[in-house]
């Protein structure tokens, strides 16, 4: 599979992720274990790769991530 970059970036999720987790006092490891408890299998070095951009980010897991933060999945979406 070919991964692809924008502006450099693998993903433009990474950013809004980081003001949520940022916003709601959450380190890299407790939101990896509470986004664990919603099924979601990731670890708090997969998020640091999402966040600084060097991660593809599947579309179930910013579904994921926007019911987390009980936010809409556009959210992700509006950082271009």
């Amino acid at each position: 599979m070919k991964i692809y970059k924008f502006n450099n970036c693998k993903n433009i999720s990474g950013t809004k992720l980081k003001e949520l987790r940022l916003k709601h006092n959450l380190t890299q490891q407790k939101l990896a274990e509470l986004l664990q408890l919603e099924g979601l299998e990731i670890s708090s070095k997969e998020i640091s790769k999402i966040e600084n951009n060097d991660r593809l980010v599947q579309d179930f897991e910013l579904f994921v991530f926007a019911k987390f933060f009980n936010v809409s999945s556009d959210l992700f979406y509006k950082t271009i």
